[in-house]
C-alpha cells in the first residue's frame, strides 16, 4: 500500500471495532474479561519462557509477541467499554502529553523504535512481570468491590497501558502492529457480517470445477459377516467402501460426510476432486500442489485430527455459531498454511465443520441418509435416504 493511502490507526477506531467482537457486551460484569487478561498476560509471558527455554528451536517468538500483546489490548478494551471509559482516556492518561480526543493514534503513543528483538531483553522481562503484578491488583480490587468507583478503575487501566506501551518499546513491536493483527484476527473469527468469498475455484475451466450442486447417498451394507459404509451418486458408487479402522467402533466409517461439508462451505476437498475425477489437470501446477496427494493427505489428516476433539464434545452436538474452539481452527489454519484452503476464514471453516457434524449425527443414529451439497448457498443437508 502506498504511503499516501495509509491512515495511521486510531485508538478510538480499534476500540469502536474490538467491542463488535465482545459476545457478553451488554453484560456490564467485569469478571469474564479480567478472566481473559489475566489468561492472555499469562501468555504473553509464556512466548518469553518458551524463547529462553527453547532458544534456537522457537522460532514464532516475534509473530507472537505481537499477537498475544493484541489479545492483552482487547481484554483491556473490554474492561473500560465494560466500566463505560473509553480507550482513549486511558491511553491519554497514561502520557499527560495527550489529549483526550478521537484522533489519538497508536502510531503517537510510541517513540521511534529499534528492531525488533529475535529474543527478551531483561528490561522487557522485567516490565512483564510487573505487568503481570498490576494485573493481580487489578483483580484483586474487583474482587473488593473497588472498581466500582470508575476513578479507580481508570487509574488502574492507565498504569497497565503505561506498562503495555513500555513492554512495546522493549520488545521493539508497535502496538498499532498489534492493534492491526488483532482486528484481522477477530474479524476473521468473529464478523460483524458475514459475506462468502467466491469459491476457490471460480476461476478453473467450467468441467474441473466442483459440482454447484450434488446429491450423495451414504448407507450400511453387510457384505459376508462384516459392515461397509458405501457411498452413490446417482445410483453409482464413489470411493471405497469403508469401515472405522479402529479396534473400537466409533463410527468414523461415516467421515466422507466431512469432506462432503468441506466441498458445500469451502469449496475445497482434494479427496473429492479425486473421487469424483475432478483434479485442474489443465493447470499442472495447481494440479500438482492443490490436488495431489499431499494435499488429500493433509485433508484426511483435518479430518482425523478434528474427529478426536469431537468425540470428547459428544461430536458438537448443541456447539452453535461462533462457540466452536478458537484454538481447534487456529491449528486447522496451520494445517492448511501454503494451500489455496488456508485462505477461507477461520468463521467459515467453523460453518463447514459443524454443518459436517450435523451430517455426521444424523448418520450415526439413522446408519444412511442423503446429503445434498450446495456452493452457491455454502449448505451441506441432509435427510432420509428414499426406499
Amino acid at each position: 500500500m502506498n504511503d499516501e493511502h495509509f491512515s495511521p490507526l486510531t485508538v478510538a477506531h480499534y476500540s469502536e471495532q474490538a467491542a463488535l467482537t465482545d459476545v457478553g457486551r451488554d453484560d456490564s460484569s467485569l469478571t469474564l474479561p479480567l478472566l481473559g487478561l489475566v489468561g492472555e498476560t499469562g501468555s504473553l509471558l509464556a512466548q518469553v519462557k518458551k524463547k529462553q527455554r527453547d532458544k534456537v528451536a522457537y522460532r514464532g517468538y516475534a509473530a507472537a509477541t505481537v499477537e498475544e500483546m493484541g489479545d492483552v489490548l482487547w481484554y483491556l478494551n473490554a474492561i473500560a467499554v465494560r466500566g463505560h471509559i473509553t480507550l482513549a482516556t486511558i491511553f491519554a492518561e497514561s502520557d499527560s502529553g495527550h489529549c483526550v480526543d478521537k484522533e489519538l493514534c497508536f502510531s503517537s503513543l510510541q517513540s521511534p523504535l529499534a528492531p525488533q528483538s529475535i529474543e527478551p531483553s531483561k528490561a522487557f522481562e522485567e516490565t512483564l512481570l510487573t505487568l503481570a503484578r498490576e494485573v493481580g491488583e487489578l483483580v484483586r480490587e474487583h474482587q473488593t468491590d473497588q472498581l466500582s468507583s470508575q476513578d479507580v478503575l481508570r487509574r488502574r487501566l492507565s498504569r497497565l497501558v503505561m506498562l503495555l506501551v513500555s513492554a512495546a518499546d522493549e520488545a521493539g513491536v508497535t502496538l498499532e502492529a498489534a492493534a492491526v493483527k488483532n482486528l484481522h484476527k477477530i474479524h476473521d473469527r468473529w464478523p460483524a457480517q458475514r459475506a462468502y468469498p467466491a469459491p476457490l475455484d471460480k476461476s478453473s475451466a467450467p468441467e474441473e470445477q466442483l459440482p454447484r450442486t450434488l446429491v450423495i447417498d451414504i448407507f450400511e451394507r453387510q457384505v459376508g459377516n462384516r459392515t461397509y459404509v458405501f457411498q452413490q451418486c446417482n445410483g453409482v458408487n464413489i470411493g471405497d467402501r469403508l469401515t472405522d479402522n479402529a479396534v473400537q467402533a466409533d463410527d468414523y466409517r461415516f467421515h466422507d460426510v466431512f469432506h462432503l461439508a468441506y466441498v458445500a462451505v469451502l469449496s475445497w476437498s482434494p479427496v473429492t476432486r479425486s473421487l469424483l475425477r475432478l483434479k485442474r489437470k489443465s493447470e499442472p501446477l495447481i494440479d500438482e500442489a492443490e490436488d495431489g496427494a499431499r494435499a488429500k493427505l493433509i485433508e484426511e489428516g483435518i479430518t482425523t485430527w478434528i474427529f478426536t476433539q469431537a468425540k470428547e464434545l459428544d461430536f458438537f452436538d448443541g456447539v452453535k455459531t461462533g462457540e466452536l474452539s478458537f484454538d481447534l481452527l487456529k491449528h486447522v489454519r496451520h494445517f492448511v498454511a501454503g494451500y489455496e484452503a488456508e485462505q477461507c476464514p477461520l468463521w467459515l471453516w467453523e460453518e463447514a465443520i459443524l454443518q459436517g457434524y450435523a451430517a455426521f449425527r444424523y448418520l450415526r443414529e439413522h446408519r444412511r441418509g442423503r446429503v445434498t451439497m450446495n456452493i452457491e448457498n455454502r449448505r451441506l443437508s441432509i435427510g432420509p435416504l428414499p426406499q
